[in-house]
């Protein structure tokens, strides 16, 4: 018979990976099998597997998360009065027991240090029968090995003592706790007597206490009920109450979402949370509002805008096209007179496209030239060039304060040139022949200067006033869309130039009193002229020395 240890080495490397192998799965098979065991033994583990899962960080984050904050407020808030009411409880329920125990040790230990004093034995018939005492203590005498010798006093209708533990010889006396075989405890002290073969013991039951104690706690425990009952139905009205101003910021939102822009979110106390959140809130909506009807506003006057603009190109280019094909005829016009008309319109059409360039500029808010520019000077050009257009008509330059200093501003000459042109050009084409017309320039108020164009002509209508300084807007829409008629965008050009100048341009009118146009620009401040220091003359020096 050959040995193991033969059999292992004629295996060789193979038969070892298939002891190997055969371990690996039998240690897999062993571990699906505890696995199936500890199932059959603990059907409840996978449950409370499944209640850990659930109470993990993360998901008590994702549910709080979707909880409402009242009721999150409200939970938290009894959350921690109930933590606050159980160890306030738990601290005086175990503060009064440790006291009452420590009242009952020392009597225990007044007791222990007298002596009993140990009655005569009565005869009852021929027996000696020892004689006992009735207190509110258990004492009885012990020898070395913990049998009761003798009972010395006993409460009347108490309970039987219970079994006693063998003193210990080390200690001549130690307090110790004792149940008996109904689960009560029993509080005790032995004493070792001067002859060292015997112990007095003393033991008091604590159901009183415990029961003392087990009152308070069911008082504690109801007091608290009531209390968080109380509390939580104030927590809850309180805290609805003070979270009522967040369901009116809510329904504000929802009726703006809707297109009421004009809610608003009713206004509390200034000292208040919720009244600054109002106030901020309110303060937002409004500017939400303000840019929506200026997005508004703005979208529509470009709608217009490019409306106007579009009718006011196809009007020179319909002239082209129709001077075009009736100079390709060539039946009975004169070519060179259709040509001038053609050059006419397209004359017209370059002037609308740079007033429309000018103006896209003017909205982008490019920077401008800054320098000192003489107001007076540019009024006194625009009234000349007026006269030399209108010789019949009288112009008058005047001087609005009576002031001798030059009027300066600071701007860009060119830009401001064209607004008084505007003006005064306005006055021209918008005034029958021969009306008489004023151009004023002063300062006044000490900081702006003031520019005034003031006709005799039979004014503006009712509301034209507001309007003339839309684009494309004309008082009389009957006026023929001539050289004469314009293309509406002078004062609007006049307007976007002041506006950049950061001044103010207005039209007052009446009808039968003629139109004024008044344009106010920032001053230029004076110049501060250093005193020049002369030198001193010969005769001069003479003198001082």
């Amino acid at each position: 018979m050959r040995r193991v240890s033969d059999l292992l080495h004629a295996r060789g490397p193979a038969g070892d990976a298939g002891v190997k192998a055969g371990a690996e799965a039998g240690a897999e098979a062993g571990a699906q099998a505890g696995q199936s065991g500890r199932a059959r033994r603990w059907p409840w583990l996978p449950r409370v597997a499944g209640v850990l899962r659930l109470l993990s960080i993360r998901e008590l984050r994702r549910r709080a998360a979707r909880t409402p904050l009242w009721l999150r407020l409200v939970a938290g808030t009894l959350l921690l009065v109930t933590l606050a009411i159980a160890l306030t409880g738990g601290f005086a329920v175990q503060l009064l027991r440790g006291y009452l125990v420590d009242r009952v040790d020392a009597q225990l230990t007044a007791v222990g240090r007298r002596p009993a004093e140990l009655p005569p034995p009565q005869v009852m018939g021929n027996a000696f029968r020892p004689p006992r005492q009735f207190g509110s203590f258990y004492i009885v005498l012990l020898d070395r090995d913990g049998t009761v010798v003798r009972t010395v006093q006993e409460p009347p209708n108490a309970d039987p003592l219970p079994a006693l533990p063998t003193p210990r010889q080390d200690r001549r006396q130690w307090l110790f706790t004792v149940e008996d075989s109904s689960g009560a405890l029993w509080r005790a002290i032995a004493v070792r007597e001067e002859d060292g073969t015997r112990f007095r013991v003393a033991a008091i039951s604590l159901a009183d206490i415990d029961g003392t104690v087990s009152r308070l706690a069911v008082i504690v425990l109801g007091v608290g009920l009531a209390v968080l009952v109380a509390l939580g139905i104030a927590c809850y009205w309180l805290v609805r109450r003070s979270l009522r101003p967040l369901g009116e910021i809510e329904r504000t939102a929802e009726a703006i979402a809707a297109g009421d822009l004009s809610r608003r979110v009713p206004l509390r106390h200034r000292r208040t949370e919720m009244g600054r959140l109002g106030r901020s809130i309110n303060g937002m909506l409004a500017q939400i509002e303000t840019a929506f009807r200026e997005r508004e506003a703005s979208q529509e006057r470009m709608r217009r805008f490019m409306a106007d603009a579009s009718h006011e190109l196809r009007t020179p280019l319909t002239s082209i096209r129709g001077f075009a094909e009736l100079y390709r005829q060539q039946n009975s016009q004169d070519p060179v007179l259709l040509l001038r008309r053609i050059e006419d319109q397209a004359v017209r059409m370059g002037l609308l496209v740079d007033d429309l360039l000018l103006l896209a500029r003017l909205d982008q808010q490019r920077p401008l030239e800054r320098r000192p520019v003489d107001v007076l000077s540019l009024a006194a050009g625009a009234v000349l060039d007026a006269q030399t257009l209108a010789p019949d008509r009288e112009i008058d330059l005047l001087r609005l304060d009576d002031s001798d200093e030059p009027v300066r501003v600071l701007g860009d000459e060119a830009r401001l040139r064209q607004v008084v042109g505007n003006l005064v050009g306005n006055a021209l084409r918008h005034t029958p022949g021969g009306t008489a017309f004023r151009v004023g320039v002063g300062i006044v108020s000490g900081s702006q200067v003031l520019i005034e164009v003031a006709d005799d002509g039979p004014g503006l209508g009712p509301g034209d006033a507001e309007r003339v300084f839309e684009r494309f807007y004309r008082a009389d829409p009957s006026r023929s869309r001539s050289h004469s008629g314009g293309t509406g965008l002078g004062l609007s050009i006049a307007a976007a130039l002041v506006h950049a100048h950061g001044g103010t341009i207005t039209a007052d009118s009446e009808p039968g009193r003629g139109a004024v146009f008044r344009v106010r620009l920032p001053a230029c401040p004076p110049r501060r002229e250093t005193p020049r220091q002369e030198a001193p003359t010969r005769g001069s020096d003479e003198r001082l020395g």
